[in-house]
């Protein structure tokens, strides 16, 4: 029986879960935007406390490893790693788009349909990818610059589940027939346990020292506009 803490930190939800077996007993939500840092470690501790566990009872951490924000994926799987190194378990690492797929078509159910899950990364680009209703990929993650004709070839003879922040900003610009949209989709620790079950149970885990975020594109950071720093 694995008891696995699943970690969502890729958008501004804050998203935490911890199952047994893939099944959910005990899950935290945040959505306050820019309190990962503040509130994460202290959420954890509050979940576990109401599922009566405790951190030695833990057989692996399952962390969304991208693609996201920089800052949350950085804390997410900072704290992830924190914990495997104290405790000597595991790291597990799920596709934040593949999880939101699994979780849009338990929403829908639409078995001849794509899943699209789409991520706000600022503009009109999004961090999308298309998977089928086993959370399979169809097309791998990449980052979209979204006008009319985007999806114009997959949605001419198949129906497109599009679901995530990244939607949202889309939905006035895809109006073919076969496009469905789900409102106010968001990731979700509950969706990356069913995923992480299975990669427990197949033993494919991560090198707790060496594994880093799935960024998809390079972070820059920008210059601080501090008067005389540059000149």
């Amino acid at each position: 029986m694995a008891l696995i803490l699943n970690i969502e930190t890729a958008t501004p939800v804050l998203s935490l879960a911890l199952s047994r077996d893939g099944e959910i007993i005990a899950s935290r939500h945040n959505d306050t935007q820019n309190r990962h840092a503040e509130l994460i470690t202290v959420l954890i501790d509050e979940m576990m406390h109401t599922a009566k566990c405790v951190y030695d009872d833990l057989d692996a951490i399952a962390v969304s490893m991208g693609p996201g924000s920089y800052t949350g994926l950085r804390i997410g799987v900072s704290t992830a790693k924190g914990i495997c190194y104290a405790k000597d378990i595991p790291l597990i690492a799920i596709s934040t788009l593949q999880a939101m797929a699994l979780g849009m078509a338990r929403e829908i159910q639409q078995n001849d349909a794509l899943y699209c899950p789409m991520i706000d990364a600022r503009r009109m680009e999004v961090y999308d990818a298309f998977y089928d209703t086993d959370s399979r990929e169809v097309r791998e993650v990449e980052a979209t610059i979204v006008d009319e004709d985007t999806y114009a070839e997959k949605l001419k003879d198949q129906l497109v589940v599009f679901g995530g922040n990244g939607a949202a900003k889309c939905k006035e610009l895809i109006k073919a027939d076969n496009a469905v949209f789900i409102d106010d989709f968001e990731p979700s620790a509950e969706f990356i346990a069913t995923l992480a079950e299975k990669a427990f149970e197949e033993k494919t885990f991560e090198d707790v020292a060496y594994f880093e975020p799935f960024y998809l594109k390079v972070f820059k950071a920008g210059k601080p506009r501090v008067k005389g720093l540059y000149d």
